[in-house]
């Protein structure tokens, strides 16, 4: 039961990932961009958070975490970039 839970969950994450995507490379401002990036960096931590409950796997956490870290950095970055420049 659990298994199909994560199962559901696994493609409704990579159902966002397809939306944002199509966000990401039509979207008509860089601000609009930089949200779907945000979107997909999120989703992508939760689907690899997914993953390694569906294979008992405790290290792809670690890869979660950093993953996470390094995607909201990017993110802080570019919007920081694009406000007023570094």
């Amino acid at each position: 039961m659990v298994n199909i839970m994560l199962t559901i969950a696994v493609s409704i994450t990579l159902l966002s990932i397809v939306v944002s995507m199509v966000r990401f490379i039509k979207g008509p401002s860089s601000a609009d961009r930089i949200v779907a990036f945000d979107v997909i960096s999120v989703s992508s931590v939760a689907l690899i958070a997914f993953i390694a409950a569906l294979t008992n796997r405790i290290i792809y956490m670690d890869v979660a975490l950093v993953y996470g870290i390094l995607g909201f950095l990017g993110v802080i970055v570019v919007a920081r970039y694009l406000e007023r420049g570094l």
